[in-house]
């Protein structure tokens, strides 16, 4: 089976070019392979570097402005408008949610095999654009149409219709923004290496900012004003970026496209599986590499099993096999390269990282479902103002946005100080730090609800939605350690050739929790409700024991915490390329 041809990042049409020396970090040139619009070696002085990552922030502010607007409101908007149950809500919510960070995993196959993130992100945007027009199409439908069955119906077609037309647009922008954003600067400069670092911050800094305004300005607007207006402000911020984003074409820098990553992980697994009964030599310099390589990474002892598709193939080693091996060239599926067997260790040491993020996303998941339904059962009058529960998740970008230079200014000049290392904290202590603060929030949100319950039944005075803004804060805090981590750690930890892949698996965490927390919302529904009792989360909250929900979210985070800290204690990060 061969490998697809190499294609390149973007609308080039010409032919790879010959690479000029490069290496220096006085060269003009990028060191890392990267090219321009026009498929040649890139200039460091006229692409690339922040001038080319404003163009890519301002998409992903959009996207978020738009992703946001939708989901802080959704669970509102579906059990107000369409009518359905609380419990229907929450699960269809998260179902959503989760559906938007699963489809990034078929853009960045894309991305990675065929057109390159920018060719991704220019094709799927106007998909985005569609979703949230006809969104915008189904909150116009005039009441008379909406009374009846069939035009409730139709109506609740026309919703799901566009929502997941935004989950599938979303899915080649969410991969390719913040790896293209990071591909603008020089792997082979030491001082452009340390600005990607604060790429990821800024990257952050952006989806926080987007989802600031949509949990103020738009659920405002979608509680006062109407929800199509909402929608005609999203369609015009993002049509405007596309535009941006598109006339930046020139100034990107492009990486190389070249055959699907996944190709290169079957045939590992293939030739060692073909190889199982051979025995690996004791020194590792006599596995198959060739010396003659652009990109090589040094071998290692882990997963040894995996180091049989790299021993080197002889005639007398295949004498089993029918034909005559000898005279052909050894095929890929037989015979891989060190390079290649590092690459697929790189991805199997991530898993369990990933698996410990999944009860973290789901917590997040809870922060715009069962937080908002019990936000609308706590008073929500401050002054003379009315706060729609779900503009509560403002505080959460407040935090973040507030944590992101308290983060960078003094946590990590003091760890760099304790630790020795330049970042300070490695990027799985960073994470770490998130999930034990996850995990203060369940609790936290268990004691509000207790306080509020404890009042409702005894006919005193609702407890104040402002007992949520702690915890709204709290998950701004997770969210710089874990989610920052997570990002730089599925960067940095990837493949060179499956950057977008790995991304797109650090999103999965998060659609993985969106659906977690639809599973246990199910569970919990379905079990608690035997014998017609009411169950821990029915419709009237007062009549409900939320309040176990969160302590049993909190001590699964607690349990995920332990298995995490064991994960980390063992995980070897990737050695350096040579």
């Amino acid at each position: 089976m061969a490998m697809e041809a190499a294609d390149e990042e973007r609308a080039p049409l010409l032919q790879p070019q010959p690479q000029p020396s490069r290496g220096d970090a006085d060269s003009e040139y990028t060191g890392d392979g990267s090219v321009d619009v026009n498929n040649q070696p890139a200039l460091k002085r006229s692409t690339g570097n922040w001038r080319a990552c404003f163009m890519i922030l301002g998409v992903e502010f959009s996207e978020n402005l738009a992703y946001y607007g939708i989901s802080k409101n959704l669970v509102t908007y579906l059990t107000k408008v369409l009518h359905e149950s609380k419990v229907n809500a929450a699960r269809n919510s998260s179902a959503w949610s989760g559906a938007c960070y699963l489809t990034p995993l078929f853009g960045a196959f894309l991305a990675d095999t065929y057109w390159g993130k920018y060719r991704t992100v220019l094709t799927f945007l106007p998909v985005y654009i569609l979703g949230l027009l006809t969104l915008m199409a189904s909150t116009s439908l005039p009441s008379s149409m909406t009374s009846s069955d069939a035009g409730h119906q139709l109506h609740s077609v026309a919703v799901y219709l566009g929502l997941y037309l935004v989950a599938f647009g979303n899915g080649g922008v969410k991969p390719c923004t913040s790896a293209f954003g990071a591909d603008q600067f020089d792997g082979g400069d030491a001082a452009e290496l340390r600005r990607k670092g604060s790429f990821f911050n800024w990257y952050t800094f952006m989806i926080n900012s987007g989802s600031l305004l949509a949990s103020t300005v738009l659920v405002w607007l979608q509680d006062n004003v109407g929800w199509g207006i909402s929608f005609v402000i999203v369609v015009v911020v993002m049509a405007f970026f596309l535009a941006v984003f598109f006339a930046g074409s020139t100034v990107y820098r492009y990486r190389p496209v070249g055959g699907s990553p996944l190709t290169g992980v079957c045939q590992v697994v293939v030739a060692a599986v073909r190889k199982w009964h051979l025995v690996l030599p004791d020194d590792s310099s006599l596995l198959y590499e060739p010396q003659v390589a652009d990109h090589r990474i040094k071998h290692t002892d882990q997963f040894r099993f995996l180091d049989k598709a790299a021993i080197v193939v002889t005639p007398s080693s295949l004498s089993g096999e029918k034909g005559n091996v000898a005279a052909a060239p050894v095929s890929r599926w037989r015979q891989c390269t060190v390079t290649q067997v590092e690459e697929v260790k790189m991805l199997v040491r991530m898993c369990p990282i990933w698996a410990c993020l999944v009860l973290f996303f789901s917590v997040s998941s809870q922060m715009s479902s069962t937080l908002v339904e019990q936000g609308t059962a706590m008073d929500n009058r401050v002054g003379p103002f009315t706060i729609p529960p779900a503009s509560l998740a403002t505080f959460h970008s407040i935090g973040v946005l507030l944590w992101i230079p308290v983060y960078d200014v003094a946590l990590v000049p003091l760890a760099r100080r304790v630790t020795g290392k330049p970042k300070g904290i490695t990027q799985l202590q960073r994470i770490g730090v998130g999930l034990a603060v996850a995990a203060l929030i369940m609790a936290y949100s268990a004691l509000v609800e207790e306080r509020r319950l404890a009042a409702a039944r005894a006919g005193a005075a609702r407890t104040s939605i402002l007992w949520q803004v702690p915890a709204q804060l709290m998950h701004g805090m997770a969210v710089v350690f874990t989610s920052i981590g997570k990002s730089e750690f599925f960067y940095d930890q990837a493949p060179r050739s499956m950057r977008s892949m790995c991304t797109a698996l650090g999103q999965l965490a998060i659609a993985a929790g969106n659906y977690l927390s639809a599973f246990l919302l199910a569970v919990v529904a379905s079990v608690t409700t035997r014998g017609g009792d009411p169950g821990w989360i029915p419709d009237d909250l007062n009549k409900g024991h939320l309040d176990y929900f969160f302590w049993l979210m909190a001590a699964l985070l607690l349990l995920d915490l332990l298995f995490f800290v064991f994960c980390a204690m063992r995980y070897k990060g990737s050695t350096a390329a040579s």
